[in-house]
């Protein structure tokens, strides 16, 4: 069998395992994710041959003569940024049909095509994985000591003090989790971040569904999400705190936000479907998130420096970090992020919910005794209130800080440093 493909230093993704288990199960396989964020290297590392569909334009005009040219070489067979050519979805299709081995494809792709029906004839055939920009864990800046399994199971909470310093992890929210960036200090990696999101105005929000776009106005809409991550903020609400000679309205700020979701730039966080005791309505709008917190950073032009005198800001984009990071962990344990708001006004940052009905609550802090104190009482408040005869009991109540201990407390709170969390 022909060697991987795998680049020299490749850093190893906690979604290798759930590529190398599609693959064992489907004949192809989507990799998803933002531009930059390590798919092609990751499906390098279980491909065995390719097609780099972004930089090979005598691969794309093949594809309407030739595909099965295109498609022939040793599998798994990569064909990147596979939407630059949307009709070779079909192609691929009408591949797995004609021979069902499983392993056969693997598909990569930073944007969802314009014509969302090619995508509907991949059931049976084709397995999703999302890959997101690297966690704390996987670029080595947490321990893991502590896995989102075991939490997830109500294990007993004990890990060493991190030495990780805040200073280091505002660094790493201003860096990110770019593959890229993992080794670059943080004012350089934000020069770069600056020049993704220009790229993503002037080109790609237009490029992704053929619709022209106006580069300055995205570009204020997401200086508003960098302003608003973290919140619940309305289209009308971003709209508004857009400034310039042409503000935006809703419609528009919702047409932007949805093209921006389209290239997995944005990643908000939905309200937790759960069922409560009394009969407070719950607040269903989402929580705005980029899909790493350095883009929110590089949207308002935050560095270092900045956010360390600004810890308003900086709590904001800490949560944004933790969101990120217990996506990946969750990807690897069938669990989905929420959040939760009632009409009484009681929000928890984070709901972390198994498909197994397992489920724990977090509040972020930085860490200090009363907000951690003010933390649990608001988790309290939330076991309180979750009909837990349907819901279950919460697998764990934990504030998550940046630096400190972990430890379980008296009141059945569990303090979590966010550099000490795995998968």
């Amino acid at each position: 069998m022909d060697p991987t493909l795998t680049p020299p230093g490749y850093r190893s993704r906690i979604a290798d395992s759930a590529i190398a288990d599609a693959l064992a199960r489907m004949p192809a396989v989507v990799i998803e994710g933002p531009r930059g964020c390590g798919k092609t290297w990751a499906a390098r590392n279980a491909a065995r041959s390719e097609v780099l569909f972004d930089g090979d334009t005598d691969a794309r005009a093949l594809v309407a003569v030739a595909p099965r040219l295109v498609l022939e070489g040793a599998e798994p067979r990569l064909l990147d940024e596979w939407q630059i050519v949307p009709e070779i979805w079909n192609q691929v299709r009408h591949a797995c049909d004609a021979a069902q081995r499983r392993g056969r494809f693997l598909l990569t792709g930073s944007a969802v095509p314009p014509d969302d029906r090619t995508r509907h004839s991949g059931a049976g055939r084709m397995a999703r994985v999302r890959l997101r920009p690297m966690s704390l864990a996987e670029t080595g800046e947490s321990s893991g000591d502590l896995s989102l399994r075991s939490l997830l199971a109500g294990e007993a909470v004990a890990a060493r003090r991190p030495d990780t310093t805040l200073e280091q992890l505002v660094e790493a929210v201003c860096r990110g989790g770019w593959p890229r960036h993992i080794d670059t200090p943080a004012r350089s990696a934000q020069r770069s971040l600056e020049d993704y999101l220009g790229e993503i105005c002037r080109t790609d929000i237009s490029a992704v569904d053929g619709v022209q776009r106006d580069p300055a106005g995205v570009r204020r809409l997401m200086a508003s999400l960098g302003r608003n991550v973290a919140t619940t903020a309305t289209f009308t609400t971003l709209a508004a705190d857009t400034a310039g000679p042409r503000p935006l309205n809703r419609t528009t700020a919702s047409d932007y936000l949805r093209s921006l979701e389209r290239l997995f730039v944005v990643e908000d966080v939905p309200q937790w479907p759960t069922h409560l005791r009394s009969r407070a309505a719950l607040r269903g709008a989402p929580k705005r998130h980029f899909v790493d917190p350095s883009l929110a950073a590089a949207a308002v032009g935050a560095d270092p420096a900045r956010l360390l005198r600004e810890l308003s800001a900086l709590g904001f984009l800490f949560e944004s970090l933790v969101v990120r990071d217990l996506r990946v962990y969750g990807e690897a344990n069938d669990a989905e992020v929420y959040h939760y708001r009632d009409a009484a006004n009681l929000e928890v940052d984070v709901i972390v919910a198994g498909r197994d009905g397992a489920w724990m609550a977090a509040e972020v802090k930085f860490g200090g005794v009363r907000a951690v104190d003010e933390a649990a009482r608001t988790l309290r408040r939330l076991r309180d209130k979750v009909d837990t005869d349907r819901m279950g009991a919460p697998a764990k109540l934990a504030v998550i800080t940046a630096t400190g201990y972990a430890y379980d407390r008296p009141d059945g709170v569990t303090v979590l440093p966010i550099t000490t969390i795995g998968p």
